[in-house]
C-alpha cells in the first residue's frame, strides 16, 4: 500500500476550498485524461458514490469512490472521507479543511493510501511520489481555478 500526504495553504476560506475539493465533478478539470459521473443525486454526503473513469478510448479504469464521512466546513473545518472500492484501484482518501488559525484564509490535508491491483508492494514508494504529485497538482488545480456555483 502506497501512502501519501498533501499539505496546502489557500488564502480562501474554508468553506469556499470545502466546496472545491469536494465537487468531485471538477476534480475531471484538473486531472487529465479523466472523466468523474456522480452516481448518486445531489447533495453531496455520506452514501456518495461517484467514479473516475482515467484512460484514453477504451482503455483505461475506474476509481470508484464512496463517502463515508462527511462534516461540511460550513462553520469551523471539514472532514471527508472516501472508500476506494474499484476493481483496479483500492485504499481511501481523507480530506481535512481548517481555518487557518490566526490569520486569513485556511489549510488543507489531504491523505490517501492507494493499493493498485496486481502492482507488486515493491512499487509502493514510487506509486506514493506519483500519487502525491498527481494529488498535489489536482489540489492546486482546484485551488486556484475560478469560483464553482454551488448546487441549487
Amino acid at each position: 500500500m502506497a501512502l501519501f500526504r498533501i499539505d496546502r495553504e489557500s488564502s480562501l476560506p474554508a468553506d469556499d476550498v470545502w466546496r472545491r475539493l469536494t465537487t468531485w465533478e471538477r476534480h475531471a478539470d484538473v486531472v487529465p485524461l479523466t472523466r468523474v459521473v456522480v452516481r448518486t443525486p445531489p447533495p453531496h454526503g455520506e452514501g456518495t458514490v461517484f467514479v473516475a473513469r482515467s484512460g484514453l478510448g477504451p482503455v483505461g479504469f475506474d476509481d470508484v469512490m464512496e463517502v463515508v464521512t462527511w462534516r461540511p466546513a460550513e462553520a469551523g473545518g471539514g472532514v471527508c472521507r472516501l472508500e476506494k472500492r474499484g476493481s483496479f484501484v483500492t485504499g481511501w482518501a481523507e480530506i481535512e479543511v481548517s481555518p487557518r488559525a490566526g490569520a486569513a484564509g485556511s489549510t488543507v490535508l489531504w491523505r490517501e493510501e492507494l493499493r493498485v491491483r496486481w502492482l507488486p508492494a515493491v512499487f509502493d514508494k514510487v506509486l506514493a511520489a506519483a500519487g502525491r504529485r498527481m494529488f498535489g497538482r489536482a489540489v492546486d488545480g482546484l485551488l486556484s481555478g475560478p469560483p464553482h456555483r454551488p448546487f441549487a
